[in-house]
This record gives structure tokens, sequence and C-alpha cells, in this order.
């Protein structure tokens, strides 16, 4: 499969979504935590960037080669801690498109701005198009999440269910067939339907924050490289340590295997 570079630059939006609390709401229970607050998890803008996002691959260069995408690295920027029941409006462009050795790896922009117009979260969503040969490089150089310069130590197991990737789909609605559908994900070339990268992040997350003791509200930046996928049921590990107002993690399978690596939170 081939792909053109010309796809950078390509934008659709923006779309409104009113964040109710009833979403937010559900987003935690995904996780298994209540919220009966309704304060929105660090990664909920995941959810209102999605509708977006399906626009954008729908053009015919992507169409092709929808299935063979993973997401393969995140990095969001959070201007302002986000609220239950406001407005946001949410925009996305392609900004890079690089050969890697696996693939084509390319980069979506989202930009959420709330109702005023001023900028609420920023998102780099890196995808990796397994298998497909691109062109040539264009647009932005790509930005790396950093290898950890901290000491890891271990801070807690998440319990991923049988039934994560189901519940995760409905409460978060992001409908993406290698997450629940079977005879897809395998036609696509997974040994099985796997757990959704931004809820493998969530869950390491949510234990990053309790364990620091951390408000929700504080996280300003978070990114990370999905360095493996997430088979149902599993028992992941996190490792991390703080410096200041950085917290560094990694996140593993039962065999020691990293599915998160370089993975960052940078709080207020």
């Amino acid at each position: 499969m081939k792909l053109s570079s010309a796809i950078v630059g390509e934008q659709a939006g923006p779309l409104e979504h009113r964040v109710d609390a009833r979403w937010v709401m559900a987003y935690s229970a995904a996780l298994g935590e209540l919220n009966p607050d309704a304060v929105p998890h660090p990664l909920f803008p995941v959810c209102y960037e999605w509708p977006v996002s399906r626009s954008i691959r729908e053009l015919p260069a992507l169409q092709p080669i929808a299935g063979l995408l993973v997401h393969a690295q995140h990095e969001l920027l959070i201007h302002r801690a986000l609220k239950a029941d406001e407005t946001v409006h949410c925009s996305v462009r392609i900004v890079t498109a690089r050969q890697r050795g696996p693939g084509a790896f390319v980069v979506y922009r989202f930009e959420t701005r709330d109702a005023s117009g001023a900028a609420l979260t920023t998102s780099d969503f890196g995808a990796l198009y397994r298998g497909v040969q691109l062109d040539c490089d264009a647009g932005e150089p790509v930005k790396d999440p950093v290898p950890a310069a901290l000491a890891l130590h271990s801070i807690g197991e998440i319990q991923v269910p049988a039934t994560a990737a189901h519940v995760y789909t409905e409460c978060a609605r992001i409908w993406n067939p290698i997450h629940t559908d079977v005879a897809y994900a395998r036609a696509a070339g997974l040994p099985d339907i796997i757990l959704h990268g931004t809820a493998t992040l969530a869950y390491s997350v949510s234990t990053l924050l309790r364990e620091f003791r951390v408000e929700a509200a504080a996280v300003r930046r978070v990114a990370c490289r999905f360095s493996g996928m997430v088979l149902m049921p599993s028992t992941l590990s996190v490792r991390a340590a703080q410096e200041g107002r950085a917290i560094q993690f990694e996140t593993s399978n039962a065999n020691g295997e990293a599915v998160i690596s370089r993975g960052s939170l940078l709080l207020e």
C-alpha cells in the first residue's frame, strides 16, 4: 500500500460538543472510577476529538489503509482544566507525514477551543499505518516522547477486565471495531480485539494521580509512546517517579513487556 504526502495540511472541523456531566461520569466509570462531582479526567479530551477524526480519516487517500492504523504515540497539552457542562469546538489537521521502518507515520493535531474562542486542549495523535509506503516526508518535524531520565519504581497494578474495550467504547463514545469486533481485528492482522491505547494511558494516568496525590485539574501535559498491544483480560503494572512538577512512567504487561514507554506528566 502507498500513501501520498499530499495529505499534510488536510483538515476538518471544527465540530461543536457539549461536555455534559453524564459523559464525564461515564468516562470515569469506564476506568472503574466513581466521579459524582463530574470532574473531567485528564484524558477526557480524546472523547471529543474522535468525531472530527472520523471526518478526516474518510479522505480517499486514507480510507483504503484505515484498518492498518495503530496509535503509536500521543501528546496532550491542557491549556486550562476542562469543566463539565461547557461547550467546546474541536478541529483537526494533518501536520506531519514521515516514513518509518514499520510503515507511514502520520501526526493528526487536534485543537480545541472553549465557547469564548480560548485554547483549551491541543493533542498530537501519532498514527502508524503498518506496511504503508510514503512517497516522501513532509510537514513538521516529529516530536518523539523522551526516554525516562529518573529511576522508576513500582507504584501499582491495573486489572483490565475482559469487557474493558467494550465498556470504554460506549462510555468514551469512541467506536473503532478493532476494539470490539474479533473478526474485524483479525482481518486487520491483530491476534484479537485490543484495548484502546487511550484507555491504557487513562488507566495509567489514574494510577499516577492516586499514587502521587495529584488532582486531575492540575495536569497540563500528558505524553507517551505506545509500545505494545493490550489483550483482555490482563494485568498491567506501572512504574514511575516524580521530580518537581514532572512525573515519568512506563506501563508493562504481565510478561514485563512495555505497553506504554517514555510516559510523562507535567503538572501546573
